[in-house]
């Protein structure tokens, strides 16, 4: 296997799904470029060059830059995938849901149950979430618990490269409008990656560590601040799991129950604000479920119910750590 960053793997998943079918688009803000210019037919590939390289390959019939209008861009991708093709349409940041999400869940996201099932709608929307990069408060927030909320979308959040690029091929081939999470501080994150295209179904989760003293339960990057913690305190004899949801809707529950099952401690550790979150719909699944299990009160690790901030330091104490799981895993067993 190849090592492949995070945006490499996207990117190859895309490049791989649209030369074998037509059908696939990609749709959104700087994802062409060049046009009316003497130089470099491409564009930078949006913020983080995600989707250079496609229009030199693909053209513009398929590859299509549209104006600052995000609206435009996701309601175009829903019709478009009414009529059979299979849009990428590209959000950037989902900070701009706002202008758009009447088109998300509102239209894409009813149409199969407004037209009896008769109804299909292929859309994959992609946009970058998290803090971490000094982007402010309109750039850097984790709005995935909202998109969780909807029936009828699918909600989709890799960890690393591999998961990137077997998700992204799922998500694109999928009948239903999948919104594909993309952590902006992972795009330089390197794994191996097969060559070849993969699918990783929704709804699998994915045990990263087995232990049996603390499961520790996360989503997207801060599965990775998971694996580190686990495999620091092993040195002090604590032997801790780490589950990777990796689709939110449609949601793992029997692993989760497992990992409360084979460990009765559990900690949840989600970067998006703690009022509503992921965070606490898997603490209300738990104990509902599987509150006889319990060894100790399920904890969670969130930011605190403020807007991200701007300065460096304070974004620091702001995003969930290590040490703060470090921290909660000697309280839990205590």
């Amino acid at each position: 296997m190849s090592k492949k960053t995070f945006r490499e793997s996207i990117n190859e998943a895309i490049k791989q799904e649209m030369r074998r079918d037509e059908n696939v688009i990609v749709l959104g803000e700087d994802v062409a470029g060049g046009a009316g210019t003497k130089g470099d037919q491409d564009a930078w590939g949006g913020p983080m060059a995600v989707t250079k390289g496609l229009a030199p390959e693909f053209g513009r019939e398929r590859v299509i830059d549209t104006p600052i209008t995000e609206s435009a861009i996701i309601g175009t991708a829903a019709g478009a995938a009414l009529t059979g093709l299979r849009p990428i349409a590209d959000l950037m940041f989902v900070d701009f849901m706002g202008v758009c999400f009447d088109q998300i869940f509102n239209q894409a996201g009813k149409f199969r149950y407004m037209f009896g099932g008769k109804a299909v709608t292929p859309l994959t929307i992609r946009t970058m979430y998290g803090g971490g990069l000094r982007a402010a408060s309109q750039h850097s927030q984790c709005l995935y618990p909202i998109f969780t909320h909807i029936p009828g979308l699918k909600v989709v959040i890799p960890s690393n490269p591999y998961d990137a690029k077997g998700l992204f091929v799922q998500a694109v081939r999928d009948d239903d409008p999948v919104v594909f999470f993309e952590h902006k501080m992972m795009y330089d994150d390197e794994g191996e990656v097969p060559d070849e295209l993969y699918t990783i179904p929704f709804g699998e989760a994915n045990f990263t560590r087995e232990g049996k003293d603390v499961a520790l339960i996360s989503m997207g990057r801060t599965v990775n601040l998971c694996n580190q913690v686990a495999d620091e305190v092993k040195k002090d004899n604590i032997s801790c799991s780490v589950l990777d949801l990796r689709t939110l809707s449609p949601l793992d529950e029997d692993s989760i129950l497992e990992a409360v099952d084979e460990t009765g401690r559990v900690i949840i550790v989600d970067e998006s604000s703690p009022r509503c979150n992921v965070a606490t719909d898997i603490s209300a699944l738990i104990s509902d479920k599987a509150f006889s299990s319990l060894k100790a009160p399920i904890k969670m690790i969130t930011p605190p119910h403020t807007p991200v901030p701007f300065s460096p330091a304070l974004e620091d104490l702001y995003l969930p750590s290590a040490d703060n799981i470090k921290k909660t895993i000697s309280n839990i067993l205590n």
